[in-house]
């Protein structure tokens, strides 16, 4: 799937703007923790849907979020078949979750690819806002 600049922009946006909390010097397992915490049950009803990030870096490695019918399960490693996949560095990935880097530069300049779904990356925001 080709991937606009639009797209990239909305999901980047949206997708992690419910992480925007983060402290400057988190990792982005700090980052996943505190994304636990806004986690929307009642926005998650009826949603089956896999998000994966690709993380480069000291920090980096895969992550996966899974929602299913109102509840989350989220790791480390390869989910099978996600509906949108994030690929950055863990310190892009920090810095577009504390908005020192805006997603939509990080897709124009490469530092920011992303694959799948705009209605399931918008989501993302919805359920962990």
């Amino acid at each position: 799937m080709k991937t606009s600049l639009t797209f990239v922009a909305v999901i980047a946006a949206l997708a992690f703007s419910g992480v925007g909390n983060a402290e400057e010097n988190s990792t982005p397992q700090q980052v996943f923790d505190g994304m636990k915490g806004s986690f929307k049950a009642d926005k998650a009803k009826g949603v089956h849907y896999k998000w994966q990030w690709e993380l480069s870096g000291p920090n980096g490695g895969d992550f996966w979020i899974e929602v299913n019918d109102g509840s989350y399960k989220m790791g480390h490693g390869k989910i099978e078949q996600p509906d949108v996949t994030f690929i950055t560095s863990d310190n892009d990935w920090v810095a577009m979750c504390n908005g020192k880097l805006k997603g939509s530069w990080a897709f124009m300049t490469g530092r920011l690819k992303v694959h799948g779904s705009q209605s399931v990356a918008r989501k993302l925001d919805e359920i962990f806002p």
